[in-house]
């Protein structure tokens, strides 16, 4: 089968081949899925750099979240059991963690339902406890784990603020469905945020970014506001000071979304279930902008590393998949 394969660490664009390789093996308690759609993560590109949390042995393929196939021919999500990711033709996966995919969204879609969207839901839902009428604030909107979380956000019955950067990005924000769209490049994030909530901030504000979007977070939170932790897009991890967090009375929450895999894996089912009936009733939708070959990932990965796209690219080992199932 064909699968890109990473042998030294740099940059995905870089270091990312395309090879002729063996399907792998399942191990005790694994299955092996045939690649349906593979979507593009930011830690993907990470873990070709060598700087994600999970650092699989070399030579490793890359591919963190997949729409695949069961040897029955059952749809499934899965997050492939590394070092056998998801950009190649054949994947494996531990069988206890499988989640079926959705009838609502095609392959590429129901890639892209699972991490970022698991992540929003716990996050906004687990973590913050947001409620109807609260106003959220989502940075990188436009991006694959931001567009998420306005979908999520919206469905929740909040107000919907999102930051983007440039004008192109901050369109995709506005048919998301955000309310106020926000271009950090040519505006003042903060004072933008005060306006639209009447010098009050946001009650919730969720940030894949950190480095200066946390600095603005601290700023525009409300009164008993909720920072969500999710991710350092930006390459830059922030430092809060804390004496600001109890002056002006908001809690940091962290959130690592793969705990409950291992903590507590009934809530990822749970939150599986939610998501399926958001999809069922159109209240959710990944936004996938692209659908690209396997010959097109590298490329892919690296785009996404740069920040150079906009809601979910999808990586088909096979052309037909590209149809609503």
């Amino acid at each position: 089968m064909q699968a890109w394969q990473v042998h030294e660490l740099g940059e995905p664009g870089e270091v990312m081949r395309l090879a002729e390789v063996a399907r792998p093996a399942p191990g005790d308690g694994q299955v092996l899925l045939k690649v349906r759609a593979a979507n593009v993560n930011f830690p993907d590109a990470l873990m070709c750099r060598g700087q994600y949390q999970v650092r699989p042995p070399l030579p490793f393929t890359p591919g963190v979240e997949i729409c695949g196939e069961t040897e029955d021919g059952r749809r499934v999500i899965a997050n492939p059991a590394l070092p056998h990711g998801g950009f190649a033709e054949y994947a494996v996966a531990d069988a206890a963690a499988l989640l079926p995919a959705p009838d609502a969204l095609d392959d590429a879609e129901a890639a892209a339902l699972h991490i970022g969207y698991q992540t929003g839901w716990f996050g906004l839902h687990r973590r913050a406890r947001l409620e109807a009428g609260e106003t959220l604030l989502v940075h990188a909107a436009a991006g694959g784990v931001g567009s998420a979380a306005v979908q999520l956000g919206k469905a929740a019955g909040a107000t919907v603020i999102g930051v983007a950067g440039g004008a192109a990005k901050a369109s995709v924000a506005r048919e998301l469905g955000c309310d106020v769209v926000i271009d950090r490049h040519e505006q003042d994030v903060v004072a933008a945020v005060k306006e639209a909530t009447g010098g009050r901030g946001a009650d919730v504000i969720y940030d894949p970014v950190g480095g200066q979007a946390y600095a603005q977070s601290a700023k525009a939170v409300a009164f008993e506001g909720r920072i969500v932790v999710v991710g350092f897009a930006s390459g830059s991890i922030p430092s809060p000071a804390l004496n600001h967090a109890l002056v002006k009375n908001y809690a940091i929450l962290g959130l690592h979304w793969g705990l409950y895999n291992t903590k507590n894996p009934k809530l990822v089912r749970h939150c599986h279930e939610q998501l399926t009936e958001l999809a069922a009733r159109g209240a959710i939708k990944p936004l996938v902008s692209e659908r690209v070959p396997l010959a097109g990932a590298a490329d892919a990965v690296q785009r996404v590393a740069d920040g150079a796209t906009t809601g979910r690219v999808a990586v088909l080992p096979s052309p037909e998949n590209g149809a609503a199932a």
